[in-house]
């Protein structure tokens, strides 16, 4: 059960996902240079809106996929901060995916495997990108790039995974009919 987890903050603090039980969590695997960093803007909208009636974001930077997620701790926070205002808890930058995953990615992803892309512009760029280096890469449940997204329900369910193609809107509809 998710609740079973830690995490470490950005601030190299233990966060306890116990502590989160009743409410309605949305986990994202975040990055400060890519095309989706964008998504930083509604995920801090739903927070505003969201957060007094149960929603609680897990933004956990990483650097596993195109190398867009640089820098230290401290400057991922001032980035995101400073361009997106974001005020939801930031995690240490960490793996989701290989030897070094967080233990809660491992169990995400056996929870919500990978069911596909949306259509989005960025879609067949990424399937053609997968497709080079894995021919079996649809069939993993790995993280397959920056902003995907996992929404626990209040019992620490794990009712979606949104792959960073899907629309914004979706994540949000999702959201609010668990709150």
């Amino acid at each position: 059960m998710i609740y079973d987890y830690t995490l470490t903050t950005g601030k190299g603090e233990e966060l306890n996902l116990g502590d989160y039980k009743g409410k309605v969590i949305l986990v994202v695997n975040t990055a400060t240079g890519c095309g989706f960093t964008p998504h930083y803007a509604p995920i801090e909208q739903m927070y505003k809106d969201y957060h007094d009636k149960g929603l609680e974001i897990l933004d956990i930077p990483c650097n596993q996929f195109g190398g867009q997620t640089p820098g230290t701790d401290d400057e991922i926070h001032e980035f995101c901060t400073a361009h997106y205002n974001t005020t939801f808890p930031q995690m240490k930058k960490s793996d989701v995916n290989g030897e070094n995953e967080l233990p809660l990615y491992t169990y995400l992803k056996s929870q919500k495997g990978f069911e596909g892309f949306d259509d989005h512009e960025y879609k067949k760029l990424l399937e053609d990108m997968f497709a080079k280096a894995d021919p079996d890469w649809a069939d993993k449940p790995d993280i397959k790039w920056n902003f995907t997204k996992f929404v626990i329900d209040r019992e620490g369910n794990v009712v979606a995974r949104f792959e960073p193609t899907a629309d914004m809107a979706k994540v949000e509809e999702c959201i609010k009919s668990l709150l």
